[in-house]
């Protein structure tokens, strides 16, 4: 209300007065074109004065111009106002805190060359959105919505959509994992799984160890948060065990952050027998595991091996983070932690002090398809699109990139260390032919990796790999004379 400020003086006529008032709030800014005025009798009422005083105020501003009066619809400000154009002038970049200033300096999407429209993009391991079953999902979407659609678009629980978290829990035991005594904590895919673990069981400054090289959105979230982060060296089939007991023995880390399968960015499956040793030295020095489930469905040379989590039976040591986003539906964003119920009960205070919750519609679009069957379906397709298209991208880097190794195992890239070749000079001439992948020293916390790169085949035609490919494999000929 505009007059509730107005004081009414002694010394002036009271129209006038109010004339004055309201000129002053348009030239101020607080009434602008188009704002409706209160009626004159509503005035009057509230100041305690005459209703004549206003009406002759309002014909006065009218006649000016000021105001128009509309029958049956009220009176409007029928100018634009004079605001003076403000200074509040502040140098936002000064104040942005070392969290701020470490996101942006470790974002790739900003600081790695970006794709240019014709080019062969061998950056993303996202899935190929062609493969989506888009009427399969539109079918559960129209299901669950006609039967939730009131409840499921209202607020939801931070802990997640309950039919979702009770398949995950199946999910889980069906790959082995004891499940009682542990809860389920549904997130913004693993990037907000992780880095609420962190957020609230870590400090600035602590130590935690992880395989070098290692997933660079993790890297990212560790530094981000200030840790200190211990790199322990991988061999062809995972982690270094003497050096992750040396490494935990020596100098214990407060967590040890784990891809025991399909590995980014080496895609290595670390073998069940190499899980119980990792598994037995942390329970030795009594070190909590986070694992990250990336990518498990996706093996194309071996059987499934259980994960980490599975060997903790009755104990509490170790957090799996899952997610299916690299096979299924990443703009969903639907992730997981299960963990220790007590521990899932601080998460979930984290999660709701910081978005409340997930959207439940998308989680129970997600639960209807996945209850469906229509994911053990969708599976069995793409295991074989990707496993050909795995097997044709692993053929054209053998016959034509010169490499000291290559890794991988499933998944949907492939990692290549070269011969005394910088990974970095290559893609710079590689970006100039037209084609682009990622440079394997960001998946390094220490300067190494310099001479690795990584090639996401996921999203490429055969055609544009076998071209990229040769691309590549000539620019690592040319350095390498």
């Amino acid at each position: 209300m505009i007059f509730s400020s107005f004081k009414i003086n002694s010394e002036e006529k009271i129209h006038l007065q109010i004339e004055q008032h309201i000129k002053d709030n348009i030239e101020k800014g607080i009434l602008q074109k188009g704002s409706k005025l209160p009626s004159t009798r509503e005035v009057s009422k509230l100041l305690g004065i005459s209703r004549n005083s206003v009406v002759i105020s309002y014909e006065n501003l009218e006649s000016e111009g000021i105001i128009k009066s509309l029958k049956g619809k009220g009176t409007f400000v029928s100018i634009e106002s004079k605001v003076v154009n403000g200074d509040l002038t502040i140098d936002w970049e000064n104040m942005i805190n070392d969290y701020g200033s470490k996101c942006k300096e470790l974002d790739i999407i900003k600081t790695e060359l970006p794709w240019k429209k014709g080019m062969i993009s061998f950056k993303s391991i996202a899935p190929d959105e062609s493969l989506f079953d888009l009427e399969e999902f539109k079918r559960c979407f129209l299901n669950v919505f006609s039967l939730e659609g009131e409840k499921l678009l209202n607020y939801g629980y931070a802990k997640g959509y309950k039919p979702l978290i009770e398949y995950i829990k199946g999910y889980m035991q069906k790959k082995g994992v004891d499940v009682e005594g542990k809860d389920i904590l549904i997130t913004n895919g693993f990037t907000e799984g992780f880095d609420i673990l962190l957020s609230s069981l870590t400090e600035k400054g602590d130590i935690i160890a992880c395989e070098e090289p290692t997933h660079n959105t993790a890297l990212k979230i560790m530094k981000c948060h200030g840790l200190d982060i211990l790199s322990i060296p991988m061999k062809s089939d995972g982690i270094d065990i003497e050096i992750l007991e040396e490494t935990l023995k020596n100098n214990p880390p407060k967590l040890l952050y784990l891809i025991p399968s399909y590995h980014n960015p080496t895609g290595i499956v670390m073998k069940g027998e190499k899980r119980h040793q990792v598994y037995k030295i942390c329970e030795k020095y009594k070190v909590p595991i986070l694992e990250d489930g990336f990518n498990e469905e996706l093996l194309y040379s071996s059987s499934h091996v259980p994960p980490l989590a599975s060997l903790c039976m009755k104990g509490n040591g170790i957090v799996y983070i899952g997610s299916f986003s690299k096979i299924l539906f990443p703009g969903l964003r639907i992730g997981w932690i299960l963990a220790d119920e007590k521990l899932i009960d601080n998460l979930e205070s984290v999660k709701r002090a910081r978005t409340i919750h997930c959207s439940f519609l998308d989680q129970a679009m997600f639960h209807k398809y996945m209850e469906s069957g229509a994911f053990t379906r969708y599976m069995k397709k793409v295991r074989k699109h990707y496993k050909d298209k795995y097997n044709f991208t692993l053929e054209q880097v053998k016959k034509h990139i010169p490499h000291e190794y290559i890794l991988g195992e499933g998944g949907l890239h492939i990692f290549i260390k070269l011969k005394g070749v910088n990974g970095r000079e290559v893609l710079k001439h590689c970006y100039e032919k037209g084609v682009v992948f990622m440079p394997g020293d960001v998946f390094y916390n220490n300067r190494n990796g310099s001479e690795t790169i990584r090639i996401g085949f996921s999203r490429v035609n055969e055609e544009d790999i076998e071209k990229g490919i040769k691309i590549i494999g000539e620019v690592v000929k040319d350095l390498g004379i």
